[in-house]
């Protein structure tokens, strides 16, 4: 899975994030972001229902890597990889968790903001990391100056990010990827307009292909 992922993000670096209660629209909104070119998703556990929402997506849908967001603590990263989450993000460094994904070769991007906890990630083994809350956190200068302090991280910046800053931000060549929930705006995802969620997936897969100088074929 790690390779597939890794493959993904090359090919479209942008990770939609899913947060809501009711599974079936989760696995529609879902369905929406894969329509419009991504394919790798990550449901953010902000609600009761969260898991159930991650868990009907991998039923209901077919060749999209669904990980789990806002992962708090490790009982939690356990009952999630259980549940068939491909990847784990947390919103900051807690080392139990990086060292139980890493044992059990679990993608796993903890939250960063500054160099001394991206320090303390490379100590523990990791090499990509969430940069959090981007645009709070120093947004492109600051990337620009972790990546050339820690040449072999590479950063998923999530926080801010939006279709108008996307190209920033995967111009540097140290991002992974852009994590962000302007593509599934509330006030969508709850009225189901689903047709909106595809378009701005669609968009956001063309920004990345022109800024990583892939070309785009979403159908």
């Amino acid at each position: 899975m790690r390779t597939e992922l890794d493959q993904r993000l090359a090919a479209t670096p942008v990770i939609p994030l899913i947060s809501g209660d009711d599974p079936m629209i989760a696995v529609e909104t879902a369905k929406a972001l894969q329509e419009g070119g991504l394919s790798v998703i990550e449901v953010v556990m902000r609600s009761d229902a969260a898991q159930d929402c991650m868990e009907a997506i991998i039923a209901e849908t077919q060749d999209v890597i669904v990980g789990a967001g806002t992962v708090l603590t490790l009982d939690q990263a356990q009952s999630l990889h259980a549940s068939g989450a491909a990847f784990i993000v947390c919103p900051g460094l807690v080392d139990e968790i990086a060292r139980y994904c890493i044992d059990q070769d679990i993608p796993v991007y903890p939250g960063t903001m500054t160099a001394g906890e991206v320090q303390r990630a490379y100590a523990l083994g990791l090499r990509d990391v969430k940069f959090f809350p981007a645009s709070l956190a120093g947004g492109v200068p600051m990337l620009r100056a972790l990546g050339s302090v820690f040449r072999e991280m590479r950063f998923m910046p999530t926080g801010g990010i939006s279709a108008e800053n996307l190209s920033d931000y995967l111009a540097l060549p140290h991002v992974l990827a852009c994590g962000g929930s302007w593509l599934t705006p509330r006030a969508a995802v709850d009225s189901c307009e689903f047709g909106t969620i595809k378009k701005l997936a669609r968009e956001a897969a063309a920004i990345a292909a022109r800024s990583r100088g892939k070309e785009q074929d979403n159908g």
